[in-house]
């Protein structure tokens, strides 16, 4: 029996007579600090059994989304991974940026014909080379979607515990970035790294006026 968010991926390519359905997600535009991450997901029909407790990766657990996260790599699932820097958001502005992420990660899939790509959110991502649709809360409702938003969310938790490494202090290993109280105290005690975010309200208080957006 096929679950909702299988059901739901098949009806779209039934209604666009496609094989092939992508689902596009990102994890990170809120954080102080660190890359926005955007991930495309194919899984092929022959597999979506195995993905049955997919779901938005909000949803999850951490241990079951690395469960999972594991799971997408080791069994011919074909996804890419895209990343937005911290100087690109500034420069763009997040949404832009993550439109930017979400280029870098489909064209790792560019070979899949016709495909459609089902992005989660209200916005379609621009100058993206497929024909596409916004789905809001995408990643509970699609497979392809909801695969991606772990694949995005791991992904970038990764790299930000890489990056605690990098900036000790920051503790950016726990907060994967986000404005919690302990990292608003570590800003005031140490001042924002390059990983930070000059454009967002928090870090850019504590820049001197000509610092906002050098790089």
């Amino acid at each position: 029996m096929l679950t909702p968010l299988v059901e739901f991926d098949r009806q779209q390519a039934l209604d666009t007579g496609t094989n092939f359905v992508i689902g596009i997600d990102e994890a990170g535009r809120g954080p102080l600090a660190g890359p926005v991450v955007a991930a495309a997901c194919f899984i092929p029909p022959s597999l979506v059994q195995n993905f049955s407790d997919v779901n938005d990766s909000k949803k999850l657990t951490e241990t079951k989304r690395k469960e999972i996260f594991r799971r997408l790599h080791e069994n011919g699932v074909l996804f890419g991974i895209g990343f937005a820097s911290a100087k690109e958001i500034d420069e763009l502005n997040i949404l832009q940026a993550t439109f930017l992420a979400m280029r870098r990660a489909a064209q790792k899939l560019e070979n899949l014909p016709h495909a459609l790509v089902l992005v989660d959110g209200p916005y379609p991502v621009a100058q993206l080379p497929f024909t596409q649709r916004p789905i809001i809360d995408g990643d509970a409702k699609s497979l392809a979607i909801g695969a991606a938003s772990i694949l995005a969310k791991v992904t970038r938790d990764q790299y930000m515990t890489q990056l605690d490494q990098l900036y000790p202090g920051y503790n950016f290993a726990t907060h994967k970035g986000y404005g919690t109280a302990k990292h608003l105290q570590a800003l005031k005690e140490l001042g924002p790294c390059k990983e930070h975010r000059r454009s967002f309200g928090p870090v850019r208080r504590l820049l001197p006026h000509e610092d906002l957006f050098l790089p």
